[in-house]
């Protein structure tokens, strides 16, 4: 094979070679902290940020419970992940104007202007489209192997999964397809909603890249991607309050791996 039979006829890369950055996967280690330094550099507004986070998701965890819906609470929990990468696009615009030496304030963060107009909450209701999609799954998974068997509870559903080969099945399932949607979530939303911040592009193009981006960079994303899923079970293990600094962290972090791939 010769150097040239990589190239098309016009003499350019393939696209995905072209979004090969070859990052080793202690980059996303890199980026965590390049994450905290911006957190720490006016660190008023991305904790009221982290804030506003945690107490519209305990709010909503309480409304679950409240309703009645409590046997959805952790695929909604999955869920969260799923939505994160909208919710934080005011700490994105934070660590951009922190890049620009232009001003930083939580008006800011808060009323964001996208280059891309409302292209970004385009993408926004897709992956909140995947949101539902997979908590409806969850629920059909359930019916698949428990049948019409009321959910027992929170206090039930342990044993319930773990002492029977029925919840061991569901779980091997579960995870399978909770994966899958995981993935492609991560995949299409990594880097097409600080790309639609920071660019005048289309939604799908955006999330087009930002496959491509993650397909092509496997070992840094991967590492990404523990960091990521390791920080929030750390925040549901502190009852969500760990979120008041990791959401802030992450979502800073995160304009930084986009900027290291672009």
């Amino acid at each position: 094979m010769t150097a040239s039979s990589s190239m098309n006829e016009t003499g350019e890369r393939p696209y995905i070679e072209r979004n090969r950055r070859n990052l080793p996967a202690s980059a996303a280690v890199g980026w965590l902290k390049a994450g905290w330094r911006d957190f720490l550099d006016h660190p008023g507004p991305s904790l009221a940020y982290g804030l506003a986070v945690f107490a519209v998701s305990l709010a909503i965890v309480w409304g679950l419970f409240a309703l009645g819906y409590d046997y959805i609470l952790f695929p909604a929990l999955a869920g969260f992940m799923v939505m994160g990468p909208i919710l934080a696009v005011g700490l994105y615009e934070k660590s951009r104007a922190l890049a620009n030496k232009q001003p930083v304030s939580l008006l800011r963060m808060i009323f964001v202007k996208a280059r891309s107009g409302g292209q970004i909450w385009f993408t926004g209701a897709i992956l909140c489209g995947l949101m539902l999609l997979w908590m409806r799954a969850a629920v059909l998974i359930y019916a698949l192997f428990f049948g019409l068997t009321p959910f027992p509870g929170l206090h039930h559903i342990t044993p319930m999964l773990f002492t029977t080969w029925t919840g061991w099945a569901m779980l091997l399932v579960g995870s399978v397809i909770g994966g899958i949607f995981a993935a492609f979530s991560f995949a299409i939303s990594t880097f097409s909603i600080p790309m639609l911040l920071d660019e005048d592009v289309d939604a799908f193009t955006a999330m087009g890249r930002s496959i491509s981006l993650v397909w092509s960079n496997l070992p840094v994303m991967i590492a990404w991607g523990a960091i990521v899923l390791a920080l929030f079970l750390l925040s549901v293990a502190t009852a969500l309050i760990g979120l008041i600094i990791v959401f802030p962290v992450l979502g800073h972090a995160t304009w930084h791996a986009y900027k290291a791939m672009r």
